[in-house]
C-alpha cells in the first residue's frame, strides 16, 4: 500500500551514508526523496549530479535531498565519495523504503524482463504529509521541476 498524496508518511529510519537516516528527525524541512535504479549509472550519475548542482537552492528553500536504491551502504559511499554529492545516499536492499512508496516495477532490459526500481521523486512537507510525487522520471530538466515545487512550498 503506497502512500497516498496529502497523507502522513510513515516514519521511517534507513541506513544512509552519513549515519541511520530518520523521516521523523527531518520535521520542519521539505525533505526530497529520490528513487533511482543503481549506484554508478550514466542516467543515476547525471541524476545525482544535477541534484547536486541544485543542492543549495534545495537547502535555501529549507530543504533536505537525499537519494534512495538498493545499493548496499558500501556502493553509496564510494558512489557519493565519488561524485562529491552533498547529501545522504540511503540504503534499501530489503525494499521496504521501495514498497512504501509503490516504486518497484518489472521492466525490460535487453529483452529480458526484471524487476527494479521505477525512478521516481517524491517530495514530503515539514510536517511529514506527502505533497508531490514524479513517478518515471525522465532525468533531463527534472530536477528543475522538483526545485520549483519546492520553492512554491517555502
Amino acid at each position: 500500500m503506497a502512500v497516498a498524496l496529502d497523507s502522513k508518511v510513515p516514519d521511517f529510519t534507513a541506513a544512509s551514508s552519513g549515519g541511520d537516516f530518520t523521516l521523523s528527525a527531518q520535521r520542519g524541512k521539505t525533505v526530497v526523496l529520490y528513487f533511482y535504479p543503481k549506484d554508478n549509472t550514466p542516467g543515476c550519475t547525471t541524476e545525482g549530479s544535477d541534484f547536486a548542482g541544485a543542492n543549495a537552492k534545495f537547502k535555501r528553500a529549507n530543504a533536505v535531498v537525499a537519494g534512495v536504491s538498493r545499493d548496499s551502504l558500501k556502493s553509496h559511499e564510494g558512489f557519493k565519495a565519488k561524485m562529491k554529492f552533498p547529501f545522504e545516499l540511503l540504503s534499501d536492499p530489503d525494499e521496504k523504503l521501495c514498497e512504501l512508496f509503490c516504486v518497484m516495477k518489472m521492466k525490460n532490459m535487453y529483452g529480458r524482463q526484471l524487476r527494479g526500481v521505477e525512478r521516481s521523486t517524491f517530495v514530503i512537507d515539514g510536517s511529514g504529509k506527502l505533497r508531490k510525487e514524479w513517478r518515471g522520471v525522465k532525468v533531463p530538466n527534472h530536477v528543475d521541476q522538483v526545485l520549483a515545487f519546492v520553492q512554491s512550498l517555502a
